[in-house]
């Protein structure tokens, strides 16, 4: 089988010496003196026949170097790559750290269809599209299990992570609610039945200093209990005044394997951050100067004793899973987690007529986020009539607890260009959308994974139920409830050739509830976004070489979106509809002596098709850029002798394509930025020094002024600068 998790060869030795084989005869089992005698020349000797168990590549364990073969996202199975009829990308351990990527838009820079750090220095969450769709409400995944939900207030720290796993396009069937976009599921270090583990400092701009680390493997002599630990502790500013970026994280995990057919493991976080907000910028000032120049970079525009994003996450879960036999087994994944945010901001509301003076706003917000989720799931493979069946059917729950109390208040103006900070902030309002709300989701899904020679048939179908219920304590306790259900369904083929090439094609929907009161604090019962794709697309891997090309092209569509109702303009209705038509290659090779490539290109056609705003109609919508691409190469020296052996050297190369403010408005100019990257590993110049390293990588390496995305003419983010990072690392 191509790709098979296990492989199994059987081995004959056949010796012959003509004058030394006879006489080892004599010690050869008598089987096979019996067989040597009775069917070989006189003088051959015959080995016993032995069996070689090898453990190929599976989809949870670590990888080395760039490029993975399997995954388990597209489909909830270990599943190889080229075999799923939909757009997928693995960006393993070994490309996280090459680059020294401390967030998810970090790791996912050369990755195609993505656009992210949509709102550039921001440490609070991770802002990111897919397919011209913004995934971070409820599109980020953890072990399978939704973890941004649907608030983007969370950020799992990259450290703790071995994979990022990115399934592009509508992913309803397996994962319920979702924006047709795609998501991104981040996979968790697990123990390990090999020792292994690392110590890493890490020094760089803004005066980061971070020390981590992680250890795994066996906790006792049979394997059948595995241990593992992420620890990271930083303390670090950032490219803005008075803003920090500090973090705890610590992550432990087990693994226990009472028997070969049953395994349990638990994985468990915390994670603690001290951080600001983000800097809301006027477009005069950011993309355009006004007469008084640009606004610094590094222009704090809140109030240093007031404010704050802190946050406090963490969460534990298991994945237990039993093998019954050769056809049947199940899986249960289940996680509890927590995140309370105590958020204090004073934020920047444009320019006033003087072009320099920055209206500002006082506001507040504690959110507490609490969830519980779990997915059941029972897997039959089975072969009837030559055609081998992978079948899976689950059932899946969740329970979202939301509560957030908000306050606001007009705050003194702030001169961008000479700042005098400490101006009093007079008293916010009550708590002033103080809502509590628990949404739950039901599902049942079935999926076929058939294989018949070389062709690949994936289908799926899946039931949702998704009821939310609102107390709105700012209208008097007024209770109300949002009912929602869907049926989705998605379908591919794909045809594996000789050559390593396989040409695909499929179909897949998606849905998300939309929720939210009216003034009278009553649910106002939109019509869920409903996601619609067509996909063909041809995967390459060829045989003999360490590498993964992909081709798509997609027509997406969006539907009941949320447009100004013509009948009260201060309220929406869901009738708009939102297409984008795109194109992406993405290749990741290690082509030998020494080169390792990957790089992407996406090519998007975004369209609002239907909108009761006529002049949004024919425009694409905001934030959405037409192209992206990227580049990043590196070359090893380990082909050399001596001490340059140790040395790899990388460069990269970024296009972000320019994008619109709002729909049809002011546009935010394209840019190109260079990464580059220097290892070395010490063990070049001694044995002793095995296992120590040196990395220094810059993000951004001429520190190119761009602003990433405008939300609104009065809500614009510069992009990230130069980021220089050196790092020290220990590793056995």
């Amino acid at each position: 089988m191509r790709h098979a998790p296990r492989a199994s060869r059987r081995a004959t030795l056949l010796l012959c010496a003509t004058a030394l084989c006879a006489p080892a005869l004599a010690w050869a089992p008598s089987a096979a003196r019996a067989q040597g005698v009775a069917s070989m020349p006189e003088g051959t000797l015959v080995l016993p026949e032995i069996d070689v168990e090898a453990q190929g590549e599976r989809a949870l364990d670590p990888i080395r170097g760039y490029v993975a073969s399997q995954e388990i996202t597209g489909t909830k199975t270990d599943t190889p790559l080229i075999e799923n009829p939909q757009s997928i990308s693995v960006i393993p351990r070994d490309q996280i750290d090459a680059r020294q990527a401390q967030t998810l838009g970090e790791a996912l820079r050369y990755t195609a269809g993505v656009r992210g750090e949509n709102y550039g220095t921001d440490s609070r969450t991770d802002w990111f599209q897919l397919r011209g769709f913004n995934a971070q409400d409820n599109g980020i995944f953890l072990n399978g299990l939704r973890y941004n939900t649907g608030y983007a207030g969370s950020m799992f720290e990259t450290y703790g992570l071995e994979r990022y796993e990115v399934l592009r396009g509508p992913t309803s069937v397996l994962y319920g609610q979702i924006a047709p976009g795609g998501l991104v599921n981040m996979v968790q270090r697990r123990p390990t039945d090999f020792e292994q583990g690392e110590v890493r400092l890490t020094a760089g701009s803004n005066n980061r200093l971070q020390g981590q680390g992680f250890a795994s493997g066996k906790l006792t002599e049979d394997g059948s209990l595995l241990y593992g630990f992420t620890g990271l502790l930083r303390d670090s500013d950032t490219a803005v005044d008075n803003v920090e970026d500090d973090r705890i994280f610590v992550a432990p995990t087990v693994t226990w394997r009472p028997t070969d057919n049953t395994s349990l493991t638990v994985l468990g976080y915390y994670q603690r951050d001290r951080t600001s907000g983000n800097q809301f910028l006027p477009y005069e000032g950011t993309v355009t100067r006004t007469p008084f120049g640009r606004i610094s970079r590094d222009r704090f525009t809140g109030e240093e004793d007031f404010d704050r994003f802190d946050r406090t996450q963490w969460g534990i879960g298991y994945e237990l899973s039993h093998r019954f036999n050769n056809v049947w087994s199940v899986q249960q994944n289940l996680r509890y987690a927590e995140t309370e945010i105590r958020w204090d901001q004073v934020y920047g509301g444009g320019l006033r007529a003087d072009q320099r003076t920055l209206e500002r706003f006082a506001y507040r917000a504690n959110i507490n986020v609490g969830t519980f989720q779990v997915d059941n799931q029972v897997k039959a493979e089975f072969t009837t009539a030559g055609i081998r069946h992978t079948l899976l059917g689950g059932f899946d729950y969740s329970q979202v607890n939301y509560r957030n109390a908000q306050s606001f208040a007009f705050a003194p103006g702030l001169d961008l260009f000479a700042p005098v900070y400490g101006s009093p902030l007079p008293a916010l309002t009550a708590p002033y959308d103080n809502v509590r709300q628990v949404n739950t989701q039901y599902g049942v899904y079935l999926q076929d994974q058939i294989r018949f020679d070389r062709l690949v048939v994936t289908a799926g179908i899946r039931q949702d139920w998704a009821y939310s219920d609102i107390d709105d304590r700012d209208a008097g306790g007024v209770r109300s409830q949002q009912n929602d259900q869907a049926f989705t369904w998605r379908a591919g083929i794909l045809y594996l050739t000789d050559v390593g090439l396989a040409p695909y094609a499929s179909y897949a929907r998606s849905f998300q509830p939309q929720i939210g009161t009216d003034g009278s604090g009553v649910a106002r019962g939109w019509e869920p976004l409903e996601g619609e794709q067509y996909e063909v697309g041809l995967k390459f891997q060829p045989n003999g070489v360490r590498s993964f090309v992909q081709l798509a092209a997609f027509h997406l569509t969006q539907q009941n979106t949320l447009t100004p109702d013509p009948v009260n303009p201060f309220d929406q209705v869901a009738v708009g509809e939102i297409r984008v038509r795109g194109v992406e290659l993405e290749g990741v090779a290690e082509l030998g002596n020494g080169v390792s490539l990957v790089g992407s290109v996406t090519l998007l056609d975004p369209e609002i098709t239907r909108s009761n705003t006529a002049a949004e109609v024919g425009e694409r919508p905001a934030g959405v850029s037409k192209t992206n691409a990227g580049l990043y190469g590196e070359y090893s020296f380990a082909g050399f002798s001596g001490p340059l052996s140790g040395l790899t050297l990388g460069l990269g190369t970024r296009y972000l394509g320019n994008t619109t403010s709002v729909a049809g408005g002011n546009v935010v100019p394209s840019t190109t930025l260079f990464d580059a990257a220097l290892r070395y590993d010490f063990g070049a110049i001694s044995e002793r020094a095995q296992g120590l390293s040196f990395n220094l990588t810059a993000a951004n390496l001429a520190d190119t002024r761009y602003v990433s995305r405008c939300s609104g003419d009065t809500g614009c983010f510069y992009g990230n600068r130069l980021n220089v990072l050196g790092s020290l690392a220990y590793r056995w």
